[in-house]
């Protein structure tokens, strides 16, 4: 018998912004698509209405878009699964729920919310905190397991409100592989009596998912390990509906860079990074920063995201996302949590700006400041500074004296290099470059050379003086290269009027 399609899918809530776990799982889910020949779907599950946030599921496409993860089927592609929103499927649940119940897999339970709050409070009073509705404590609540069936077809004919649960079995154990974490076992006394069905015609997350993995020939559920415990009860409901349970893979969580825990938003806010793919906007109007609108390559945030939780096996590092999807493997999915690191994620981003070339840079830039620089003149700036750029921005940010004139120096440069005979000594440099033809940095760098020879000196005595005047800072690329580049007449201008400043 030939082995099933390979069919993933990342099947977020639109309860907020996507972070980048998020991203990471549906990145997963991606590359695993690609490498088998496979189909990657994106479904919205948004039957917890209460939940719902305006705005978060084209919140959640957008970024995925940004991101180059394309699915092959959801909303606004299609395909012959759909439709992709859970809430547009509702009427496809009922069914399910009502099949368990008629085959004694699942009840009715008419317990109000006040009843559920005044029984968890006589269990706190007894010493049971964690009280559950499970197989010990359900013959004792108002369901369709507990009450005479004509009260149970009164109860429904009236209209009165009830959830469906899942009946579950008592003291078995539930086996099934992940991929990731070998065999888990679960007992079910472990386990309460989950809500299939709400009072308000919606499923639950659980049946929900399960239904539209079947219905939609789901092969793998690769997600993340904060689902590992409803695992079980997903195993069993595939089992009580007698279909085959799709292969499991609980991907392991990402870490806060400082100490252990679960990566949060209220970690970036403190540790000054961005966790989510883009810029997101509360209704309250409060800002969230993303790594697209801080300037990030999306290639670089992916190669990022890529390696947090999974290596190839190698010492490569740098892979763009088809060749990601080329090795990517289950298999070299670690179980433990994966730390992120700001630091490793801007390496990521100068290693994907260095291996652009300068005109794609110098393109890139022109498209961020508009056009008021002409692109050759960018393109050698960009020559200039791409070993100390991280990101575009950083060109005309950390390069900005090749655009304008310093309007201030160095303070430990002045402290440690201005002496009484700097002007002296540099008026005298200034002669030298004066008379250099043609100015370019082959010239000026030779000039240099014999002006130190001449004056019996050495590089550090007259380099970060030359520097420190022509572009304010204490350390940079080649000054021959800046000097060649800003030209005789502005490099001269700028010494007359620093020597005037320093002087004063």
């Amino acid at each position: 018998m030939s082995e099933k399609p390979v069919r993933v899918r990342f099947a977020p809530s639109p309860t907020g912004p996507l972070h980048m776990g998020g991203v990471r799982t549906a990145l997963y889910n991606y590359l695993f698509a690609k490498k088998n020949n496979g189909t990657f779907i994106i479904r919205i599950e948004d039957t917890d209405q209460t939940r719902f946030v305006p705005g978060a599921q084209e919140y959640i496409l957008d970024a995925l878009n940004w991101c180059g993860i394309h699915a092959t089927e959801g909303p606004g592609i299609g395909g012959n699964f759909g439709p992709y929103v859970q809430s547009e499927r509702k009427e496809l649940y009922r069914p399910y729920a009502e099949q368990l119940v008629n085959e004694e897999k699942a009840y009715f339970a008419f317990d109000t919310a006040e009843e559920l709050d005044a029984m968890r409070d006589r269990a706190k009073q007894m010493g049971m905190p964690n009280w559950q509705y499970n197989h010990v404590t359900r013959s004792g609540m108002r369901n369709s397991l507990t009450l005479p069936q004509d009260q149970v077809d009164q109860l429904l004919a009236n209209g009165t409100p009830y959830v469906i649960r899942m009946k579950m079995p008592r003291n078995r154990d539930v086996r099934f592989e992940d991929s990731i974490r070998g065999w888990v076992v679960v007992n079910t006394n472990n386990l309460d009596d989950k809500v299939l069905f709400k009072s308000d015609g919606m499923p639950t997350y659980h049946l929900a998912n399960i239904v539209d993995d079947h219905l939609m020939e789901i092969s793998h559920v690769i997600r993340g390990e904060e689902w590992l415990p409803s695992a079980p009860l997903h195993y069993l409901l595939y089992e009580a509906f007698g279909w085959d349970c799709p292969v499991f893979a609980h991907l392991p969580l990402l870490l806060r860079p400082d100490g252990n825990g679960k990566l949060s938003k209220r970690d970036g806010d403190r540790l000054g990074f961005p966790v989510f793919p883009t810029d997101w906007t509360t209704a309250e109007g409060e800002l969230y920063s993303g790594y697209r609108e801080k300037g990030y390559f999306n290639g670089a945030f992916i190669n990022m995201l890529a390696f947090l939780g999974w290596n190839p096996g190698t010492t490569q590092e740098i892979f763009s996302i088809e060749e990601l999807a080329e090795v990517f493997t289950l298999d070299r999915v670690s179980k433990a949590g994966a730390k992120f690191d700001p630091d490793k994620t801007k390496w990521f981003q100068q290693q994907y700006l260095r291996n652009k070339t300068n005109e794609e840079l110098a393109t890139l830039l022109k498209e961020s400041t508009g056009e008021q620089y002409d692109l050759n003149k960018l393109t050698e700036i960009v020559h200039l500074m791409k070993e100390r750029a991280t990101f575009i921005k950083d060109f005309l940010i950390e390069g900005d004296y090749l655009v304008n004139r310093p309007t201030s120096y160095d303070e430990q440069t002045v402290a440690k290099k201005w002496k009484a005979e700097s002007a002296v000594l540099m008026n005298e440099w200034m002669d030298r470059l004066e008379k250099v033809e043609p100015f370019d940095h082959v010239s000026i760098e030779q000039a240099f050379q014999l002006f130190l020879s001449d004056k019996q000196m050495g590089v550090g005595a007259v380099l970060p003086l030359f520097r420190l005047l022509v572009t304010g800072t204490g350390m940079g690329p080649s000054m021959f290269d800046i000097a060649a580049f800003l030209g005789k007449e502005e490099c001269l201008g700028r010494m007359n009027k620093g020597i005037e400043v320093l002087n004063a």
